[in-house]
């Protein structure tokens, strides 16, 4: 790679990383394209460089948290069929990778839902950010339907109320304001949609 393709690379990155940051100390909607470069410490014409506008910048961001997403999902069960999410240590050890990946990306997924938000309900933005980011959840459910199992409504609904549900967590449940742990999220996530998925007689493990 040239010494020009590195240094764009690298503006790139600063210009992500003061991005996650000042949406972290702001939230998204308060944040100027201005603050994001002064906190990367680059001109503001860098910017537009690589990024037409704060929502550009946002969405690449997005885009880095779904490929994190999938590279857990696949050190998870590399090579095998899709979990059985009616099995409790299956479903936890999905919910466990999801929330680790949401919790990591906690300023992305604010300025995702005060985005979404801000756009308006007539706009389908959050409803589309659920369907598509949602879609690993979706093909979980499929396979159960491919084996024959009843699942308590569609897969494309069924997941982005899993996925809603968890990404609405993972943004209200700020550090300082919840003595809720990551483990006991994930075990009252497991509980509730084991008894969903599987029946009133699914148990957890141990």
């Amino acid at each position: 790679m040239g010494v020009r393709k590195v240094k764009a690379a690298e503006t790139e990155a600063a210009l992500k990383a003061a991005a996650i940051r000042v949406f972290a100390e702001r939230g998204y909607l308060n944040t100027k394209i201005t603050d994001i470069t002064a906190a990367a410490g680059r001109a503001t014409g860098s910017f537009y460089q690589h990024f037409a506008s704060k929502e550009e910048l946002l969405q690449a961001l997005r885009a880095d948290m779904r490929e994190q997403a999938s590279e857990a999902f696949a050190d998870e069960a590399p090579g095998g069929p899709p979990h059985d999410l009616t099995d409790p240590g299956q479903l936890r050890a999905h919910l466990a990778v999801a929330w680790a990946v949401m919790r990591s990306n906690r300023a992305t997924q604010g300025a995702l839902f005060e985005s979404a938000v801000a756009a308006g309900p007539a706009s389908g933005e959050l409803w589309e950010q659920l369907v598509t980011d949602t879609a690993m959840y979706r093909e979980h459910l499929e396979y159960l339907g491919e084996q024959q199992h009843t699942l308590p409504g569609d897969p494309v609904l069924i997941a982005a109320a899993m996925g809603g549900i968890m990404s609405m967590l993972a943004y209200a449940l700020r550090p300082g304001y919840s003595d809720f742990s990551d483990d006991e999220v994930i075990d009252a996530m497991t509980a509730l949609l084991l008894h969903g998925l599987a029946g009133p007689g699914g148990v957890l493990p141990g």
